[in-house]
């Protein structure tokens, strides 16, 4: 089995291929690509995921990386729908459980349309000539899952690969975050870089 710094070694192989870029799988499947590790390494694979998007800008100009921080998101249209410091207030007030719940649904993380809110961002940030790096997931957690958001992502972005980096287990069919959370079954992705 390959190491951590193995894998994260072939990253940059993998999405400079022209072939990725261009989303094109055998069987003209749609470019949903998933980097799991193990949650100990968090601070390694956002170091990495950093760095990376230096380099390839610094060396090919022709490459270009869009990374979403799915809590840095959250907070933004949080803070945009002048919500942040309400969220704040009512955990004090009634508990995270109820901000929990009230945040899912002011960002409509549900609906598998143009509503939700976190989706939308993402789609209308993103050029077609882009790779398009999800991180953030476990700090967003629970109150966003990244299944939902890969779901309703592959209704909209066809064109572009996208590559999730999940704190956790992805075996082709599951996500099991931080290995101890089933998130939910999700088949329409594939390894980025294989394990062994």
């Amino acid at each position: 089995m390959k190491d951590i710094h193995q894998r994260l070694g072939e990253i940059k192989e993998r999405i400079t291929d022209k072939s990725f870029r261009e989303n094109k799988g055998l069987g003209n499947e749609i470019g949903f690509h998933i980097f799991d590790y193990e949650p100990k390494y968090e601070m390694l694979v956002r170091d990495y995921v950093f760095n990376l998007q230096k380099q390839i800008k610094k060396e090919n100009t022709d490459i270009k990386i869009r990374e979403f921080d799915l809590y840095e998101i959250m907070l933004e249209v949080l803070e945009q729908r002048g919500y942040l410091e309400k969220n704040f207030e009512m955990e004090q007030k009634k508990g995270s459980e109820f901000v929990f719940y009230a945040t899912e649904k002011t960002l409509r993380l549900t609906s598998q349309n143009e509503d939700n809110k976190i989706v939308q961002y993402i789609i209308d940030r993103t050029q077609s000539d882009e790779i398009v790096f999800l991180t953030g997931v476990g700090k967003v957690w629970p109150i966003i899952r990244s299944h939902t958001v890969l779901n309703n992502l592959h209704r909209a972005l066809d064109k572009v690969p996208v590559v999730l980096f999940f704190p956790g287990t992805y075996d082709g069919g599951s996500l099991m975050l931080f290995n101890e959370i089933k998130d939910d079954n999700y088949y329409r992705a594939f390894q980025l870089v294989d394990k062994y």
